[in-house]
């Protein structure tokens, strides 16, 4: 597998930002939050400075805490089909809950996004927990976290035998005898599991890259567990730096017991960011969003408050651990926070000049095209 040319590096893109007093900072562009100009200008910014993913993140819920703070808010799936005419590079990966939404319409979703893309999808994958998003749907009572996580597994599973239903030559438009694809080679996936039992095929295509990429987000034993048997991008979180190498390196003897390659796996490490001129500066940006919560704010990952050339050092230190291949920044303050990762940090990475033209994400990051596990079968 070749290696990247520099650590990678991802955006979180979620509301005005991830505190949820954001919205009320003058520059937040809370007033554009549900337009699309919104998303595709941001997805569109950091596809030109370089950023390798977008993770447009998705949720039913809506709470008192946290990002909920910022209420309401556009589907994923939407908004990144939405920012494909207006890249050309960067992976867009939006975030499709399966616990209320079935595998077969997430199959479809995310393969369509690959070919109107031309091969930049994603998945991130995450579960909906608790009764009040149960109750929305009305299907099923709340889970527990082992079972979300089982169902999950299950709805990976499911998806990318969609993809595999179609073979990449299926499609045949033979105008002689009248048959627009070969039906041989579309094929029924037959799945029975505890969660669901799907017989297929898919109606749509196998995508470009015939995988989109699968990511998750590596929180407790359970998801990690399941990103270790399945995930291509892992998303990890820890206190410090010293502390992601020991995440890493578990998640990474994870893969190994789940019968992978764990080199074969990238990890990137949240870093929560305020990015300001000065380091002073930041800390006043932190402590005003703090007054209007009311509450110190108690981050999920490394919290990073100062300078560009800060970060970028940060960035730096964390892929020199070697058990890390980058970083996911979430800025606390979205707009603001995306001006200066675009147009100071990456820069100082030596990503501000990105490679023209697109290709496939998964070879952009070092991945293989799958085989279609159906090929040859009779």
């Amino acid at each position: 597998m070749p290696e990247p040319h520099r650590p990678l590096v991802a955006v979180d893109l979620y509301g005005t930002g991830i505190h949820p007093q954001s919205w009320r900072r003058q520059d937040s562009r809370a007033e554009d939050l549900f337009t699309a100009a919104y998303w595709t200008g941001l997805i569109g910014q950091a596809d030109s400075a370089g950023v390798d993913l977008a993770f447009v993140g998705d949720s039913f819920a809506i709470a008192t805490t946290g990002h909920a703070d910022q209420r309401g808010q556009l589907d994923a799936v939407a908004i990144t089909a939405r920012a494909v005419a207006s890249t050309e590079r960067i992976g867009l990966v939006p975030t499709v809950t399966v616990t209320h939404t079935e595998p077969f319409h997430v199959s479809k979703a995310i393969a369509s996004l690959d070919h109107a893309s031309g091969g930049r999808a994603g998945w991130q994958v995450d579960v909906s927990s608790g009764q009040v998003q149960a109750d929305l749907f009305g299907r099923k009572d709340a889970q527990g976290a082992e079972s979300l996580w089982a169902e999950a597994a299950d709805a990976i599973e499911v998806v990318g035998l969609l993809w595999d239903s179609w073979e990449d030559d299926a499609e045949i438009r033979d105008v002689a005898t009248g048959r627009f694809i070969d039906r041989d080679k579309l094929h029924y996936i037959d799945f029975e599991g505890d969660h669901f039992s799907v017989k297929g095929p898919s109606i749509t295509p196998r995508s470009p890259q015939g995988q989109s990429l699968i990511v998750i987000a590596a929180r407790d034993e359970y998801s990690t567990r399941v990103a270790a048997a399945r995930a291509d991008v892992i998303r990890i979180a820890a206190p410090t730096v010293d502390a992601a190498r020991d995440v890493a390196a578990r998640v990474r003897r994870a893969a190994t017991e789940a019968g992978r390659d764990p080199a074969s796996l990238r990890i990137l490490l949240d870093l929560e960011v305020v990015i300001a001129e000065t380091a002073d500066a930041a800390e006043r940006d932190l402590a005003q969003l703090e007054n209007w919560s009311g509450a110190r704010y108690e981050p999920a990952s490394v919290l990073y408050r100062g300078d560009a050339p800060g970060l970028a050092r940060l960035i730096t230190d964390v892929a020199a651990t070697g058990d890390v291949d980058g970083v996911t920044l979430r800025p606390l303050a979205l707009p603001s926070g995306l001006d200066a990762i675009t147009g100071d940090v990456l820069p100082l990475l030596g990503s501000g000049d990105p490679a023209p033209g697109g290709g496939l994400l998964r070879e952009r990051l070092g991945f293989t095209r799958p085989a279609n596990r159906f090929a040859g079968q009779d």
